[in-house]
Formats: structure tokens, C-alpha cells, sequence
């Protein structure tokens, strides 16, 4: 199977409806895209490599639906509404099976969201996925990281630190197996969906976006909770509290110690959750949004004056933590 006939068989999909956006798909040098008057267009990449961002031999399906979910996270940070995407793809080898899977996980999650796939590139190498997301906004109405007001409400989706514990467990790493057991991710399956299948926020972003000026700063979780709050407090030029007692708890992970439950919580990866302010007085209209859009969503802190982050027992007294997002060349 060549380059073209690879395309032409698995990510070239004949007679789909395409959305209005789409003046011009796969085909040509180049797809054109046409934003609706009046609004922004959203850019996006992320890069998956084997190895480093997911282990040899995952579910080619699981791993399709990841590499969109990591994009289409970033475009709901910003409070944006999917266009289309592109992917580059490095191949060891054209695998006519491996490819099925892939194009079944991938497109499930962009019919789902109506995000076409309008172009891209393949080529052999080490398994490599790039994808680059368009999204539109409505100037004025981006979640950016430098609007956290001092006393806003800070509010987290779903809940951290599952998908670190599940990587941990698939590493054999010793803490974990031994808190959880050997058959914790056959006891507890949600710890690998969360790792290989994480869920864009996509629907409750949306509405945070018709909310306005009310909803503030925003973030998708991906290097950890702790170390990508620490982006938006650093924009802003703020600080933040947050409520030890309200983050929510995995039953998975109310297995570990105390100190390594604190490590998945604040400082896990892969979650993909969105982390946003908003002013108090939106908080009726923040949690309508939440149960409109069937979104699990909990208010963690505030953002304060003080600069840092503090993490707070139910007495109120800072809890010693150790604070660090992922890096990639740390």
C-alpha cells in the first residue's frame, strides 16, 4: 500500500458531509477555510511520539481518539467551536490493520464534534502524530490566561491524577502496585480510559463562551493541575487558594498514601481537564452550564492577590506541597 492509495483508503472519506467552513478539503496544496463573519480563527498543535507520549503496542483505536482529544481540549480552553483539522503522520511501516483502527478512533471523536479532517502529510519514521486544530471565537469572548480576576471562583471539570496513576501502574511502578495491587487497572478500568481516552470539554465550553466577561481565564490540563495554574496566575500576575477538601478524589486514588495522593492530584499529567475563573456573582450561571452540557464540574479555590499557591487543609492551614509541571526537557 502506497502513500496516496494509504490516504485514499483510510482518511480520505468520499461523500461525508463536510461543515460550511470547509470551502476546500483533501485534494489540494492547501484546504481553505472560511470562519463565519466576525469571528477569530483558534490555532492549535500537539505532537504525540511514541515512547514519550504514549507506550508501543496501545490500542491504535484508543490512540486515534487521544491524539484529536489533546487538540480539541486546547480549542475548548479558549472558549472555541471546532472548524477542522489536519494530521502528519509518521509510519514505521503501513499497516493496513493498524491504520483502521487509528482512522476509527480519530474519526469517531471528530464526527462527535463536527471537526473534519480537511488535509496533511504522511511519511515513514518512528510513529509520530502531529495534529494541528482550527476553532472560531467571537473577538473579546477567549478564555485567555491572562484575565484571572483577584476573587474569582476557581473551577476544575472531571478530576486529576487518575491518568497518572494508570501510567504508573502500567510502568509497574513500585508505589503504585503496591497501594492499588497487581490487578488495579483490571479492578479500577476508568484509570486507563482516562490515560488513553480523555474527554474534551468541548460542550461546557461553549456555554462559558455565551457567559462573556463573567468567565475569565482558562487552561486544559495536560502538564498537571498545580504546574498549569501556575501559567495562568503568572499571566495574570495573581495568586491562588485552592480547598485541599475539593478536589475530587478517584477511589483509585484514595488508595495511595497521603503524599503520593497529593503528587497525582496536583501534579499528574494527561488529564485534560479544563481549569478556569470566573467572577462569584456567575456562579448560578456557571453551574447551569455545567449541568446543561452534563459536565462534572467542582469550584476548587479562589484567586487571590498574594502571588503563589497555596493549597489549604479544611482548617484553612497550607499544606506543604511540592508544586511542578511536567517539562519535557527538565
Amino acid at each position: 500500500m502506497g502513500e496516496f492509495e494509504l490516504i485514499r483508503r483510510h482518511f480520505q472519506r468520499e461523500g461525508h458531509s463536510v461543515r460550511p467552513a470547509v470551502a476546500l478539503g483533501i485534494g489540494d496544496d492547501c484546504a481553505l477555510l472560511q470562519p463565519q463573519p466576525g469571528f477569530q480563527l483558534a490555532v492549535s498543535t500537539d505532537m504525540l511520539v511514541e515512547g514519550r507520549h504514549f507506550f508501543a503496542g496501545v490500542d491504535p483505536e484508543a490512540l486515534g481518539h487521544k491524539a484529536l482529544a489533546v487538540n480539541l481540549s486546547d480549542l475548548a480552553a479558549m472558549g472555541a467551536h471546532p472548524l477542522g483539522f489536519t494530521l502528519a503522520l509518521a509510519l514505521p511501516e503501513a499497516s493496513d490493520a493498524w491504520l483502521a483502527g487509528f482512522a476509527r478512533g480519530l474519526f469517531a471523536l471528530a464526527d462527535a464534534h463536527a471537526c473534519p479532517l480537511v488535509g496533511g502529510d504522511t511519511t515513514r519514521g518512528p510513529l509520530n502524530i502531529c495534529i494541528t486544530v482550527m476553532g472560531e471565537v467571537r473577538p473579546g469572548r477567549a478564555m485567555q490566561r491572562s484575565q484571572a480576576q483577584v476573587g474569582d471562583d476557581l473551577y476544575l471539570t472531571g478530576r486529576t491524577g487518575e491518568a497518572r496513576l494508570a501510567l504508573e501502574l502500567m510502568r509497574g511502578t513500585d508505589w503504585a502496585t503496591q497501594a492499588c495491587g497487581p490487578q488495579a487497572l483490571t479492578q479500577h478500568p476508568e484509570l486507563r480510559q482516562r490515560l488513553e481516552r480523555p474527554t474534551p470539554r468541548l460542550a461546557l465550553a461553549t456555554l462559558l463562551a455565551v457567559l462573556g466577561k463573567a468567565v475569565h481565564a482558562a487552561i486544559d490540563l495536560s502538564d498537571g493541575l498545580a504546574g498549569d495554574l501556575g501559567h495562568i496566575l503568572a499571566a495574570s500576575g495573581v495568586g491562588a487558594d485552592i480547598a485541599l477538601a475539593q478536589l475530587p478524589t478517584a477511589p483509585a486514588l484514595a488508595l495511595l498514601p497521603d503524599a503520593r495522593r497529593l503528587d497525582c492530584l496536583l501534579n499528574g499529567g494527561d488529564d485534560y481537564e479544563l481549569l478556569f475563573t470566573a467572577a462569584p456573582i456567575a456562579r448560578a450561571a456557571v453551574e447551569a452550564a455545567a449541568k446543561a452540557s452534563q459536565t462534572p464540574l467542582q469550584r476548587i479555590g479562589r484567586i487571590s492577590a498574594a502571588p503563589g499557591l497555596r493549597v489549604l487543609d479544611a482548617s484553612g492551614h497550607p499544606v506543604a506541597v511540592s508544586v511542578r509541571g511536567f517539562d519535557h526537557f527538565a
